[in-house]
């Protein structure tokens, strides 16, 4: 069921539509060897394949459909500071100093992302500023706590306004308070996944599409097999996410329980008035309520409004999902009720029980990333250059995240997706007071 619904919930993709795609890699036919084994050609696998093949390293990458046709292509292409977990659980788990490196690993992961896309000249919309909003008084008192704490703690300098000053922010009747912080940000995101994928490629990274990986036998030399070959190499890296255990069931069926595939949705207007988008969100920064099913938007390139929200964890699309996002858009900005819509898709996104990205190794030559979350375009970069120092035998920091404790969902495989709609059902409600 998740494949299909994967498949139909992207044929009208604005990203898709804005891009032109070129072939990046045939599937694989034959025997293949390698030093590294990268299994996903999303973001972190590409950012893997990047940083080993920078160390010198031979690397496979295997991708079951296109370069970035998972989350990395669809996604909201918000480039976000810090964990959707918050600091809670590198605090109580790891303590503070620890705390402290992940979170500075966040702000570098921001950096990253400039610097590959200066390093490799990709073009990708990329964009500064972020605007986090509440619309209720209470989510406005729990948005200002965390702001302060956020900037007591570990320095994180934002602009925080309630009342009419909200207005100087987001041109909004639903918000209340507001907070501007300029080390988040935006960009394109197939766009960027794209432009990995060259850059691996010019670096003699292999991609092979349309090449899933159906079993994987493990060892002191691993051997993964898709259906018309096979890799041989000393180390591999999981980073198919949520999608992962839908090619081969047995891949790495000990972890796939610890993540949850979690669908989200987009919508595209038509272009926009240049003034008009101006008004609405002068700092042209992305924009996420503090809801825990969210909202989140910002103007594309060429203006046009990218709505994203209304979270499902049934794995079937809503019904009549373009008039209930268009209409939630009517809500945040009435001038948009009546705006043509051009585009409307979404996917699925890998998120952890605790929000907090869960890294780690089967054995000592297997490697996996997986929990991002929705923090997944900037952390995935970090991802990628933390398990290619780790591979070279430079653990630290990779070890900040593998010793974080994760809990399987509930429920099982039969009674967990109930168990999610039930409890999304009730933080809707809280959502609402």
């Amino acid at each position: 069921m998740l494949l299909d619904s994967d498949t139909q919930l992207n044929q009208k993709s604005y990203y898709e539509a804005s891009v032109q795609r070129e072939p990046l890699g045939e599937p694989l036919r034959g025997d293949v060897s390698a030093d590294v084994l990268v299994v996903g050609a999303g973001f972190s696998g590409l950012s893997t394949a990047v940083e080993l093949a920078q160390r010198g390293y031979k690397v496979v990458v295997l991708e079951a459909d296109r370069v970035c046709s998972g989350a990395s292509g669809r996604n909201g292409g918000q480039a976000i500071v810090g964990y959707a977990s918050g600091q809670e659980p590198f605090e109580k788990q790891l303590g503070p100093a620890a705390a402290r490196q992940a979170w500075d690993m966040s702000l570098e992961a921001i950096d990253l992302i400039d610097a590959r896309i200066a390093e490799f000249q990709i073009d990708c919309d990329r964009a500064n500023g972020y605007l986090y909003v509440a619309d209720s008084a209470r989510k406005a008192r729990a948005l200002e706590a965390d702001m302060k704490s956020m900037e007591r703690d570990y320095g994180l300098a934002c602009d925080f306004a309630t009342g009419t000053d909200v207005q100087h922010h987001i041109q909004s009747p639903l918000y209340c308070a507001a907070a501007y912080e300029k080390k988040s940000g935006h960009l394109h995101p197939l766009k960027f996944g794209l432009g990995l994928a060259r850059a691996a490629r010019s670096l003699g990274v292999q991609i092979f599409e349309k090449s899933p990986v159906t079993a994987l036998q493990r060892g002191a030399t691993l051997c993964a097999t898709t259906p018309a070959g096979r890799v041989t190499a000393k180390f591999g890296v999981l980073a198919g996410n949520c999608m992962l255990g839908e090619y081969g069931p047995k891949v790495a069926a000990e972890i796939t329980p610890r993540i949850m595939p979690v669908g989200t949705y987009i919508i595209g207007t038509a272009p926009l008035d240049p003034a008009l988008c101006a008004r609405l969100i002068p700092s042209n920064a992305a924009v996420c309520d503090n809801n825990f099913v969210l909202d989140y938007f910002r103007f594309s390139a060429d203006h046009r409004m990218l709505f994203g929200g209304r979270v499902s964890y049934s794995a079937r699309t809503p019904a009549r999902l373009q008039q209930i996002m268009a209409r939630r858009m009517g809500e945040v900005f009435p001038v948009l009720a009546s705006a043509p819509v051009d585009y409307v898709w979404g996917g699925f996104v890998d998120i952890s029980m605790n929000r907090a990205p869960d890294f780690g190794r089967l054995g000592d030559n297997l490697y996996y990333l997986q929990g991002f979350s929705g923090h997944g375009v900037a952390l995935t970069g970090l991802a990628g250059k933390v398990v290619a120092q780790a591979v070279a035998g430079q653990a630290e920091r990779f070890d900040v995240f593998s010793r974080l404790q994760h809990r399987k969902f509930p429920g099982g495989s039969l009674l967990r997706t109930p168990s999610l709609v039930i409890g999304m059902a009730y933080h809707q409600l809280r959502d609402r007071l």
